[in-house]
């Protein structure tokens, strides 16, 4: 299975003129959908579960070539002094995952006025099932898998980018996790930050809006003017 664009685009009209961008790309698992309840449920615990969380992040943005996405939560679960069996369980409850609450409004009203777009550092077959439950909508779902390496290395933005057929500049991408804040960056995308659960930054590259939610995105895309105010303002 590949990641393709829709076969009957949905925007064959002209944007709407107070669109800020042509299209805007989410990473999946960390700025869409709250995969740390799931992370910690297998766990037994949310301490676990972030401990756990934190070897596999590590491991999946240290390890550029793609590598099976099972293979390396595995590695994360026995480098934390887990099982390996946490991965299996992981992808078994995978049909658990759920959006944040404000998500599906939020892509709803972004959807008929813009292109939307996932990237997300998964297999194929996980990747598009999270995208999917998420949200049916998608124009384009890239994974590390088809990209053949993982963020934040270019190629899984660039895929996405040609998929969409935007410019970087005119593409914003909402990152999740600290390591796509520089990795969309360095190709010239605007981000942002969707910091949920207040992670650390892991360089000095600043994203373009940092929030806590997603509930300011949908002003920053359609109402440039009002957007950009609100979340300069704090």
């Amino acid at each position: 299975m590949t990641s393709q664009t829709n076969p009957v685009a949905r925007h064959e009209a002209p944007y709407p003129s107070n669109a800020r961008y042509d299209a805007v790309v989410f990473d999946l698992l960390t700025a869409l959908i709250d995969s740390w309840s799931i992370w910690n449920s297998v766990a037994g615990s949310k301490e676990d579960g972030l401990k756990w969380r934190k070897e596999y992040l590590k491991l999946t943005y240290g390890a550029g070539k793609y590598r099976p996405y099972e293979d390396i939560v595995a590695e994360a679960a026995v480098n934390a002094g887990f099982p390996s069996s946490y991965a299996e369980n992981l992808a078994a409850r995978w049909g658990r995952l759920m959006p944040w609450p404000e998500v599906k409004n939020v892509l709803r009203q972004l959807a008929p006025a813009t292109k939307l777009a996932v990237v997300t550092n998964c297999s194929i077959e996980l990747g598009r099932k999270a995208a999917l439950q998420t949200f049916d909508g998608f124009d384009v779902i890239v994974t590390a898998e088809e990209a053949g390496f993982y963020k934040p290395c270019r190629e899984p933005y660039a895929m996405a980018l040609d998929q969409l057929g935007s410019s970087p500049d005119r593409t914003l991408f909402v990152a999740g996790s600290a390591s796509d804040v520089p990795g969309a960056s360095a190709l010239g995308m605007p981000v942002y930050w969707h910091n949920r659960i207040n992670l650390p930054s892991i360089n000095e590259v600043s994203p373009t809006f940092l929030e806590r939610s997603l509930d300011r995105l949908v002003d920053i895309v359609l109402d440039t003017n009002r957007g950009v105010a609100a979340s300069q303002g704090e």
